[in-house]
């Protein structure tokens, strides 16, 4: 009986995670650059119930099978652009993220999104600075352009600064927080990097996917609270009857 409140329980848990990634996926369907997520399952089942002493592994017992999350997976497939006619904006084509210095680290994001601050400097709101290969990049206003090979030039095509477009090393994996945001310690510059100005990126978020998956996760949250009180019912029955007895 026990072992079915953790298979129940943990039924619960994971769906409720689940909810959470699909929700936030829903929620950010509009935001530029966003990358949406998937939730990756798997299960304990009965090698959790094998001791190992002394280099021996012994048989104890069996459990049901718990679900647990293996990981959370990021697809980092485009979805498209649109133009816009505001010349703050910017999408990177192919591979690649712009470089935002924050507060506490520096980001990586597809979200191209940018303003200028009051001392005339490209910022992506909120987060911090866009940096160029030379630091963070100052374009004085509205008049400046960037060309595809993501150089700034200002009104009277001076060179300001290219942009810093940069991916993780092979292998090494990126950390995710929200809003589109990156980080990776170890990073190379993207030499063959295609900016577009006016251009922005769109979110991957598939909204007919993510109904699906949401109402998937709905019923699977029903099926596994129902099954618990179910037990939780036959378990204080069964202490009644033992009471009496």
């Amino acid at each position: 009986m026990l072992s079915g409140f953790y298979t129940a329980a943990s039924g619960i848990l994971t769906q409720q995670r689940n909810l959470s990634v699909v929700s936030n996926n829903m929620a950010n369907s509009q935001t530029v650059g966003f990358k949406s997520d998937r939730l990756v399952t798997s299960t304990f089942d009965h090698t959790l119930m094998t001791r190992i002493e002394r280099g021996t592994r012994t048989h104890i017992g069996t459990t049901s099978p718990i679900s647990t999350v293996d990981d959370i997976v990021t697809n980092l497939e485009s979805a498209g652009y649109k133009s816009t006619e505001r010349p703050f904006d910017m999408a990177i084509s192919g591979e690649g993220y712009f470089n935002i210095m924050g507060l506490e680290r520096q980001y990586m994001t597809r979200n191209g999104n940018f303003n200028i601050d009051q001392e005339g400097y490209l910022v992506l709101e909120g987060i911090g600075r866009v940096l160029g290969e030379n630091g963070a990049v100052n374009v004085g206003g509205s008049d400046f352009t960037v060309d595809y090979d993501g150089s700034v030039y200002d009104g009277n095509m001076n060179y300001i600064d290219r942009l810093l477009v940069t991916v993780p090393d092979e292998g090494v994996e990126l950390q995710k927080y929200n809003n589109g945001l990156f980080s990776s310690n170890q990073v190379q510059i993207v030499g063959n990097a295609t900016v577009f100005q006016k251009l922005l990126e769109r979110s991957n978020t598939d909204m007919n996917e993510e109904y699906t998956r949401l109402m998937e996760a709905q019923k699977a949250f029903t099926a596994c609270s129902n099954a618990l009180q179910i037990m939780d019912t036959m378990n204080s029955r069964a202490t009644a009857i033992a009471m009496v007895s």
